[in-house]
Parts: C-alpha cells; sequence; structure tokens
C-alpha cells in the first residue's frame, strides 16, 4: 500500500499543479468503481502473461473519452512501468488523499431504520459545529440496534443507540448482582 499511497501523491500533486484536482478526482473514483465492479478487470490487471502493451491498449478502450488526459497517462506511466495490479490500491489512495486535501470528513450515521430529511438535516449540522471541513454523511441501516443511531467519524464513534443501552443496563445489573 506504501507503493500505491506514493503513486496517489504524485497523481495528487500533479493535478493540483495542473488545476485539475476535481477531474481526477472524478476519474479515481470511476477507476475504484470499475475495479470493484469487475473481478475480471482486477484479474486482468494482476495477469502476468498479458504484456504491458496490451494492457494499455485495453485500458483506453474500457476508459477510452471518460478520464482525463492525465488521469490516462497516469495509467500507462503505471502499466509501462509494470505497476497496473496497483491500480486499484492507488484509485483508494488518491481518494483518501484527496479527501484529506479538500478536508472532507466522512461521518456515518447507522440506524435501525434510517433517517428522515429532517433528522439527516440536524445530524449534519450538529456535526458540522463540531468539527472545521466539509462533512460527507454515509448512512446505513441495522435492525440490530433496535433504535437510536451511532455516529462515526474517523475513529470516533458516539453510540446512542437502544441495543447498547440495553447491553450497559445488563452489565449494570450483573455487577450489582455479583456484589
Amino acid at each position: 500500500m506504501i507503493v500505491a499511497s506514493r503513486y496517489a501523491k504524485s497523481l495528487l500533486d500533479l493535478a493540483v499543479e495542473k488545476g485539475q484536482l476535481d477531474a481526477v478526482y472524478a476519474d479515481m473514483l470511476q477507476v475504484k468503481q470499475v475495479s470493484e465492479a469487475s473481478k475480471d478487470f482486477v484479474n486482468f490487471l494482476n495477469s502476468p502473461i498479458i504484456k504491458s502493451d496490451k494492457k494499455i491498449a485495453v485500458l483506453k478502450a474500457v476508459f477510452e473519452g471518460k478520464l482525463s488526459a492525465i488521469t490516462s497517462g497516469f495509467l500507462t506511466i503505471v502499466t509501462s512501468k509494470r505497476r497496473e495490479a496497483m491500480i486499484p490500491e492507488m484509485a483508494t489512495a488518491f481518494i483518501e488523499q484527496y479527501r484529506t486535501h479538500k478536508n472532507i470528513l466522512t461521518a456515518v450515521v447507522t440506524s435501525a431504520n434510517g433517517l428522515d430529511a429532517a433528522t439527516k438535516q440536524k445530524v449534519l449540522e450538529l456535526v458540522k459545529a463540531q468539527l472545521n471541513g466539509e462533512i460527507e454523511l454515509v448512512e446505513k441501516k441495522d435492525s440490530a440496534l433496535i433504535g437510536g443511531f451511532i455516529l462515526k467519524i474517523g475513529d470516533k464513534q458516539l453510540d446512542k443507540s437502544v441495543a447498547r443501552q440495553l447491553s450497559n443496563l445488563k452489565k449494570e445489573l450483573t455487577n450489582k448482582a455479583l456484589n
């Protein structure tokens, strides 16, 4: 992953220098999406049998007209250097570095039944008030929570779920019964 991170950093620096950061970000999202959606694509990139010039031709055909010149050139260079197997990791590393560069934080809200629009907006406002930067809200559902929510931002987590409260109550009652 260190190599992928270094290539991603180089691409980020080039994109910033050329004023194409958002276009390259959109390209890397697309590369990541194709990599996640197609196991055959990843197997193709990993294949030691297929020569670099064939891989470059296929990459150009797959992404023709869909990627910026910077991203296309980057994929060509990476492939000619025999690092094409790392393209999915490079895309992921680029996306992470882009978010850091733009100070975009991802807040994941997990609830039992999902959030309505008003609650989602309220959560977003509360998170924005506590943190500096742009917030991207990702919503997940988990019926095991029974009710309430879990808010996770980076390595911090706020668990206000009914399941957690019941678990805490059970521990408290067990401890009192043992004493």
